[in-house]
């Protein structure tokens, strides 16, 4: 996991990981979208910063937007490889697996 590229690249480029899927922030709705990037993501960038907030950095060109965005994706990465770890210790990774699959695919939570 540290060796990928893909959370640092992706948040760099407007696109953050979420439990319901991609959420590309750079996108018109969320210039006034006052909900953090992932409700259910307790990092430091959903507590504190709106979804509206890191939008006008991104299209500001602003260093702080891709730093806060990428944050956000490792920590997204780092909690699910927690999840998956927790998943395989209690035996139910296939189950785990496809309610991910699912969630990501309807995107509710």
């Amino acid at each position: 996991m540290m060796d990928c590229v893909l959370p640092t690249r992706n948040a760099r480029n407007g696109c953050l990981y979420t439990s319901q899927g991609p959420l590309h922030i750079k996108n018109a709705p969320y210039a006034d979208d006052s909900r953090p990037v992932d409700e259910s993501c307790g990092c430091m960038v959903c507590r504190r910063y709106s979804r509206a907030y890191l939008c006008h950095l991104f299209r500001a060109n602003e260093i702080l937007g891709a730093i806060l965005n990428t944050h956000h994706n490792v920590f997204f990465f780092l909690d699910l490889m927690r999840a998956i770890r927790e998943a395989i210790a209690l035996g139910n990774l296939s189950r785990f697996s496809s309610e991910l699959k699912a969630r990501l695919e309807t995107g509710q939570p």
